[in-house]
């Protein structure tokens, strides 16, 4: 077999191949041979078909086929023989395929970028120091209470935690646009869940006022038509009402599911919640430091077709959590292309690192996380019942303890600075 390479970018390349006539030939009259023995043909035996009478009949398809795996075959051949690491499928072009003629093809694909990675030792990483105070424990059972809070009417301005029942219109340069329209719409002043210009201007209003208010949308809104502009509000208060929380005792804490060791216990489950929320907050926030630094450190060429295929998984992605099923109205590539290529770049960095530092999976660290995650079940055997019958979901939470060595492993190699921060700095962080 004949092979020549050429480089026709910092990934790509070009290979030439041809396979000699004589292969092809035998290829051909071995797969006819085994076809003859297993074919029907009426007027003959089974397994007595001769074999001039099957290539008269599928020898077109039966060289088509053997062509197939012999391009297959030598291009996986060659790509072994020259050392290449191909990423993605070969693109086949100028295919010759010519009885008594020399097969001839070239491929043209990828190779994974060759990576040393740099930067390890010199990655700094600032590592929230945090404590759950009773203050913060307080602020959350706060937080529950205003879930279960009743509402009465008052005749007096709109403040902080009342609920004003409103019917509001919002024009863009005296156009209404959609979504900008409602009617009997509630608002719990201090909630956070309408934009700020939006609550800002409803303090302050009493029942039957109507006022204009100015809002602006952020340049990175959701709805691109409105992203940066400013609307007009016309709102209409109907009602305002005053919360009533309820008392945070023990028949407060039944609410919640708590039916033994009332308030104390609800006190205990909620202080447990916040710090398994603090360490995964934790977590992810020294995580994303050090893979930005690793990326920043990095500057990598990546293959165009792992790009690619990452872009339509995190459109597919996209597509479900939109509610999406029709696969040909996946949300634009456009988006996705520069975090698919970081993705796909952080992905290559990591798996050099991983053979870098020597970690290895520790099994006994997954039995543990699965233990840990069946706690949070009715039927924790059964979950583990599941994991154990399901390699593919095994191996996410394989992935996720070998990232989190990975992660121990790296923060032993950097520079670490704690950051102190209130329970409450820390969560709000890239809110």
């Amino acid at each position: 077999m004949m092979v020549s390479i050429e480089s026709t970018g910092a990934l790509e390349r070009r290979m030439s191949l041809q396979v000699p006539a004589q292969q092809v030939a035998e290829a051909i009259s071995a797969r006819l041979q085994s076809l003859s023995r297993k074919v029907r043909i009426n007027g003959f035996r089974p397994g007595k078909v001769p074999v001039t009478v099957v290539k008269q009949q599928y020898g077109a398809a039966v060289r088509q086929e053997v062509v197939e795996d012999l391009v297959q075959k030598a291009f996986s051949d060659a790509a072994t023989e020259q050392k290449l690491n191909p990423a993605g499928q070969a693109r086949i072009e100028q295919l010759k395929d010519e009885e008594g003629q020399d097969l001839s093809f070239h491929a043209i694909f990828e190779v994974y970028p060759e990576i040393k990675v740099q930067g390890i030792t010199s990655l700094t990483v600032n590592q929230p120091k945090v404590e759950v105070a009773e203050s913060d424990i307080d602020a959350m059972i706060d937080n529950l209470r205003r879930q279960q809070a009743t509402y009465s009417k008052v005749e007096r301005a709109a403040k902080e935690s009342d609920r004003v029942t409103i019917d509001f219109e919002g024009k863009i340069d005296g156009v209404a646009f959609e979504g900008g329209k409602g009617s009997n719409f509630p608002v719990v002043l201090g909630a956070g869940r309408m934009l700020p210009d939006f609550e800002t201007g409803i303090f302050g209003m009493t029942a039957g006022q109507t006022k204009q208010v100015p809002v602006q949308f952020p340049a990175d809104y959701a709805a691109t038509n409105l992203a940066g502009k400013v609307a007009e509000f016309t709102i209409t208060a109907h009602t305002v009402e005053e919360a009533q929380l309820p008392e945070a005792n023990d028949e407060f804490a039944t609410a919640f599911g708590v039916t033994e060791g009332g308030i104390a216990k609800l006190r205990q489950e909620v202080a447990d919640n916040m710090r398994r929320e603090l360490t995964e907050k934790v977590r992810s926030r020294v995580r994303q430091q050090l893979f930005d630094g690793l990326l920043a450190a990095n500057m990598i060429d990546v293959p165009n077709a792992l790009v690619s295929g990452q872009v339509l998984e995190m459109q597919q992605d996209a597509a479900r959590e939109m509610g999406i099923k029709d696969v040909t109205k996946l949300p634009p590539s456009d988006v996705f292309q520069e975090p698919a290529r970081k993705r796909v770049a952080l992905s290559l960095i990591l798996a050099e690192v991983l053979t870098v530092s020597g970690v290895a999976l520790d099994r006994a660290r997954v039995q543990t996380k699965l233990q840990d995650m069946a706690q949070g079940y009715s039927d924790p055997a059964r979950l583990l019942k599941v994991y154990s019958e399901n390699r593919e979901a095994l191996k996410q939470i394989e992935n996720l303890v070998l990232e989190d060595q990975l992660i121990e492993w790296l923060l032993s190699q950097c520079k670490i600075t704690a950051q102190p921060l209130s329970f409450k700095e820390l969560m709000n962080l890239d809110a």
